[in-house]
């Protein structure tokens, strides 16, 4: 598959975790990644106006959203956009509920790895 530049806007508010999904996205050689990221929903917000992202990962818990508001929110404003959620929330309601609600994917931080982050975004913009 040609390599394609993929415009990522990443919601995360933890310093660690950020860091952690640049790696994973750099160990992912099968496309090219920018990455814009926010540390708070309403920055987040303010960020997909205009700028052509193809995708948002989406921290749920942010220090101005927590929970399922966090991913209705950010889906109201940016209808166009796919979103996966990477969360360390681990319960299975609110990934049945996510995805019910139009989040392309739900991934627990602790349990992805670079391969299924990559392969996650590629059917989410593909």
């Amino acid at each position: 598959m040609k390599k394609k530049l993929i415009k990522i806007l990443l919601i995360e508010d933890n310093p660690g975790d950020e860091k952690s999904i640049r790696e994973m996205l750099k160990e992912a050689d099968d496309n090219l990644y920018e990455i814009v990221h926010t540390p708070r929903l309403d920055d987040g917000i303010k960020t997909i106006v205009g700028d052509g992202f193809d995708l948002i990962l989406l921290d749920l818990c942010l220090p101005d959203s927590e929970g399922m508001d966090t991913f209705n929110v950010m889906k109201y404003n940016a209808r166009d956009i796919p979103i996966i959620i990477l969360t360390g929330i681990k319960k299975d309601i609110f990934a049945v509920s996510a995805i019910g609600r139009g989040a392309q994917d739900y991934l627990v931080k602790d349990e992805i790895d670079s391969k299924l982050l990559a392969n996650s975004i590629k059917k989410a913009v593909y």
